[in-house]
């Protein structure tokens, strides 16, 4: 992926997460560059993710500021235009 043209990539983790685990590694398969918040160590972001989104579970995945929640592989791949 051209990473000039990249949409903002932000991940909402735990380090006990195993979808974030593979969220993460998938972005990684794809060349895709994101941001990872580790909520349980950040009490602000995870106040910041919930009010975003009504959610508290993890991963929530934010592509230029439109949330994902959970690992949903078409859902990414459809805001970041991967075939």
């Amino acid at each position: 992926m051209d990473t000039k043209s990249q949409p903002k990539v932000i991940i909402f983790t735990t380090p006990t997460c195993s979808f974030c685990n593979s969220a993460k590694r998938y972005f990684r398969e794809k060349n895709i560059r994101f941001t990872e918040v580790d909520v349980s160590r950040d009490p602000k972001a995870a106040m910041d993710m919930q009010r975003r989104t009504g959610q508290t579970g993890v991963p929530v995945i934010l592509i230029n500021n439109r949330p994902i929640v959970g690992f949903d592989v078409p859902k990414i791949n459809s805001m970041l235009n991967i075939k």
